[in-house]
């Protein structure tokens, strides 16, 4: 019988909290335990990746306290519960399914009178069918013509995990020749970001795709209009240039305004949703169905591994573990992703709205007020672009906050050169390890300005290179250690309430329906 209880009224947390002073990072790296540690703290993931977990501020009495609260919270029969099918979206009475999207774990999933994954595969093959006939030249514009460019008009997860995969493959499908179709998004409400995409377009050999769920999502249409009437102004016919991604009951669903409408469920979040139609068709578009499936493919793997009950075989509930460790034991505010590879330059935008959207709760899953601090504040930056940046406060700040690496032994296109006896990837790898080092381990100086405390916790995800199949993996690790994450909070990682409210206020501010404080603010712009 799975049981739901908050953390502050587990048991294991006294046995975290009796072990939280215990380690130090300057002395478990140090000689060559230091070395040995390095090794044996490794977990393999999937795709070749692997988590190092070696500087963390853990040993073996905090990973017997970590599997005891593992153990204590069920997570592992909650993420059976979850792809199984039941309903663990509290707030709105909804299954969560993303995982169905790319693989099936357990039992069929039945709802809405369907078989939720033939449903799914149903979807992703008519976007497989689609994007090769564009690609082909069946589907061309008026004049007969191929589309050169496709264009995803979303926001939030309509945009930020679509856009952050394509510009993670984009140059590795151009080196590859996997690149079908230029890929641009239009997000943002401001005008000023739609018309300098249309401005980079040829208008007539582009293809829209318009995503929203609930086919009112309002900067979504707006931008639609937007659009619309730049192509009317081309002398072109708007709906013989857009697609949308949209539910089965949504008003774009049965419009004549499209080419082709692809449906997604209530059971996707949206920044879940990038292995569904969300993400399927922008990509598919732009590197071709098989592309897009060796991302799933990747995830799916990852997703498998998320299934094994020994916690350190099990990367993704590690990962989760450790951090509720530092948290909620250690009192870290924040974390920072740092990826040194700049094809994942917007992967850390994409796990901001995953991690704090989902975990940014303070209630907990059934309503009631918790008494613990739930999710982090995430940000990041590729490396070395960092190091110059913030980094400062990371290594001599006086807030401590985690930190984790992504690196590969090799970049995506291999055409590097060798200056002064190394590559630019071998120096940008020797930054990650001296930054790892750096960080736990410190440096004494009897200049109090050039001295670092160190034990600063780092964790390091690395692989050969990133390819689909290794971001479909690093896509799933993060979604399942948030998922983890919001189980042992015992709170509901797949409602967003708090981005409804100001969503409100501004419908109230553009029907001139204010008063007071809200009016005068109203009064600045002129609206």
């Amino acid at each position: 019988m799975v049981e739901w209880k908050n953390f502050d009224e587990l048991k294991s947390v006294k046995a975290l909290e009796e072990v939280k002073d215990e380690v130090s990072l300057k002395e478990v790296l140090a000689g060559e335990a230091g070395a040995e540690r390095v090794k044996k703290y490794t977990v393999p993931m999937a795709e070749g990746l692997h988590y190092n977990y070696a500087a963390k501020l853990v040993d073996d009495k905090v990973m017997a306290a970590l599997k005891q609260l593992a153990d204590e919270t069920q997570v592992l029969d909650k993420f059976a519960l979850l792809y199984n099918g039941e309903v663990v979206n509290t707030g709105e009475n909804r299954r969560v399914l993303h995982h169905l999207c790319r693989g099936q774990l357990g039992k069929d999933v039945i709802a809405d009178g369907e078989n939720k994954r033939d449903f799914y595969v149903e979807q992703q093959k008519r976007i497989a069918d689609f994007a090769n006939d564009v690609h082909a030249g069946k589907i061309v514009n008026e004049k007969g013509e191929k589309f050169t460019t496709a264009v995803q008009i979303g926001i939030g997860g309509s945009d930020l995990g679509p856009r952050a995969l394509y510009i993670a493959l984009e140059n590795w499908a151009k080196h590859t020749g996997n690149l079908k179709m230029q890929a641009k998004f239009i997000s943002n409400v401001d005008p000023d970001d739609a018309s300098a995409v249309l401005a980079s377009c040829d208008l007539a050999h582009t293809l829209f795709v318009l995503v929203s769920k609930s086919g009112t999502t309002l900067e979504t249409l707006t931008n639609e209009a937007f659009v619309m009437d730049a192509l009317k102004k081309e002398g072109l016919d708007p709906s013989k240039h857009m697609i949308t991604c949209t539910s089965e009951t949504s008003p774009l669903a049965k419009s004549n305004d499209f080419i082709a409408a692809f449906f997604m469920d209530d059971y996707i979040g949206g920044r879940y949703s990038s292995s569904s139609v969300v993400g399927a068709g922008i990509l598919s578009l732009a590197f071709g169905p098989e592309v897009y499936a060796d991302i799933l493919e990747g995830a799916a793997e990852e997703d498998k591994l998320a299934r094994n009950t020994d916690l350190e075989k099990n990367p993704d509930l590690l990962d989760a573990l450790i951090g509720v460790y530092e948290r909620n034991i250690k009192g870290y505010e924040a974390t920072a992703v740092l990826p040194y590879s700049q094809a994942l330059a917007r992967f850390p935008a994409h796990l901001q709205q995953l991690d704090m959207e989902s975990n940014g709760k303070s209630v907990n899953r059934f309503g009631q007020p918790v008494n613990y601090v739930t999710g982090p504040i995430i940000f990041g930056e590729p490396g070395t672009n960092g190091q110059h940046s913030f980094y400062q406060l990371l290594h001599q700040g006086t807030n401590i906050v985690p930190l984790q690496f992504i690196g590969f032994r090799n970049s995506q296109l291999e055409n590097d050169v060798v200056i002064e006896d190394s590559t630019s990837q071998k120096k940008l790898n020797a930054n990650v390890v001296a930054q790892i080092m750096a960080f736990a381990c410190g440096k004494e100086d009897e200049n109090p300005n050039k001295a670092f405390a160190g034990e600063r916790p780092c964790s390091l995800i690395y692989g050969d290179q990133l390819t689909p199949g290794t971001l479909g993996a690093l896509l799933a690790h993060f979604e399942n250690k948030v998922m983890f994450q919001g189980f042992v909070w015992n709170i509901n990682s797949f409602d967003q309430e708090g981005v409804q409210l100001g969503k409100k206020l501004a419908k109230k501010v553009l029907a001139h329906n204010t008063d007071s404080a809200l009016k005068a603010y109203a009064d600045l712009f002129e609206i």
